[in-house]
């Protein structure tokens, strides 16, 4: 059970890249059909295959990818983090809206042609071959009870691996079926069980086929839902929410995350009991990251931000900017942490439990969080954040900007 969680987590974090691969591939493509990729001379130099920055983000806007200039600067950041873009002359790990020269590494032959990349790849070529197919194994099944669209059952995968020469034995496909779930695209339906060659169901986590937007990978539209009360079933909790306070049933002596708002007043708002908290994502040492939904809960989601106007990554960089960087640690107890980020480049603290590890530790609202365990994380939106959170160890270094009052 335990290495069933390990595989999740990995897998989880795997499959957020992978579908960052395939929007990067995505929009290469249309670029190559728009013409706003080529061959471009700068100071008696020709750069091939290459795009203008500047031009790339009026593109982004105007084709409605990204609402505004400065998402599209995020969102191109993401790319360049994941290895899949980069300065033509490898000077620049920042992405700027200027006249500057970019280009995909697909097109210059640096695209790193990992053991990652390569399941991902051969995942993506059996997904289209076995969709292509007629008499497809991709088709709804129940498994207690419940149904599932597009699965197959373990041992079928292993025979069509067999017929098809993707593998030379049973054991070589239960191996490549493994390989494929640890990297995050099969999973078990109910995702309970590893890879067998048996009757369990199992399906595909990616839809290759899907078009993307590029908004997708900073999931800007689940910030706009600050007044939205849901109910959210435990195979529906994600811990990559975390600018909302999830209350469970009323308790005595019920703790409350502290976050201030619009005025210099404190507001408390109230959440449940910390002890109550429960996850089904867990910590590599089982410690739930913020806060937790306990069965059947009801989602209150935060105040609006608790900032008081937008800050940009330059002005909190800037120097002479009113902020002061501290070096903090937290060290995860077993419940948590006990913080709520919330954001996009820069990522921000929103709330914080007064009883928690990250307020022994220092960690106030309104800090922008600019690394996690020495990885710049100032460019990123706060799912990609939580994610390295939950990927590292309890003991969690952060380096933030504190704004000077």
């Amino acid at each position: 059970m335990e290495r069933t969680s390990s595989i999740r987590r990995k897998a989880m974090a795997r499959q957020h890249k992978a579908e960052v691969m395939i929007a990067g591939e995505q929009l290469r493509l249309r670029l190559h059909d728009g013409k706003l990729i080529k061959d471009r001379r700068y100071h008696l130099r020709t750069y091939p295959n290459c795009f203008v920055a500047q031009e790339l983000i009026d593109w982004l806007v105007s084709h409605k990818e990204a609402p505004e200039r400065e998402t599209a600067v995020c969102l191109m950041q993401h790319l360049i983090d994941q290895d899949i873009v980069h300065h033509v002359c490898d000077k620049r790990p920042v992405f700027k809206d200027a006249k500057l020269l970019y280009r995909f590494r697909k097109d210059d032959g640096t695209f790193p042609f990992n053991t990652e990349v390569k399941i991902f790849m051969r995942g993506q070529r059996l997904y289209d071959h076995l969709i292509g197919d007629k008499a497809s194994i991709l088709q709804l099944r129940e498994e207690h009870g419940v149904q599932y669209q597009r699965s197959f059952p373990g041992c079928q995968l292993i025979d069509w691996l067999l017929q098809n020469g993707e593998a030379e034995s049973r054991r070589q496909g239960i191996e490549l079926c493994r390989a494929l779930q640890e990297h995050g695209i099969i999973q078990h339906v109910a995702k309970k069980h590893d890879f067998f060659d048996s009757g369990l169901l199992y399906q595909f986590c990616i839809n290759f086929r899907r078009r993307r937007r590029l908004s997708e990978l900073l999931n800007e539209s689940e910030q706009d839902n600050d007044e939205s009360v849901v109910v959210a079933a435990p195979e529906d909790n994600h811990t990559d929410s975390p600018f909302v306070l999830r209350k469970s049933q009323p308790q005595d002596g019920n703790s409350a995350f502290q976050s201030v708002g619009s005025t210099k007043d404190l507001k408390q708002v109230t959440s449940g009991r910390r002890s109550s908290l429960s996850s089904l994502q867990l910590h590599s040492d089982g410690f739930p990251l913020l806060v937790q939904p306990s069965s059947a809960s009801v989602v209150r989601c935060n105040p609006k931000s608790v900032l008081r106007r937008h800050f940009t990554c330059e002005e909190i960089l800037a120097p002479g900017a009113p902020f002061i960087k501290k070096v903090l640690t937290v060290i995860g107890d077993t419940l948590g942490w006990g913080f709520v980020i919330r954001g996009i480049a820069p990522v921000y603290v929103q709330a914080v439990d007064p009883e928690s590890p990250a307020a022994t530790a220092g960690i106030k609202v309104r800090q922008f969080v600019c690394q996690v365990n020495g990885q710049c994380v100032l460019y990123l939106d706060y799912r990609t954040v939580t994610r390295l959170v939950m990927t590292g160890t309890r003991t969690v270094v952060l380096e933030v900007m504190e704004p000077l009052e």
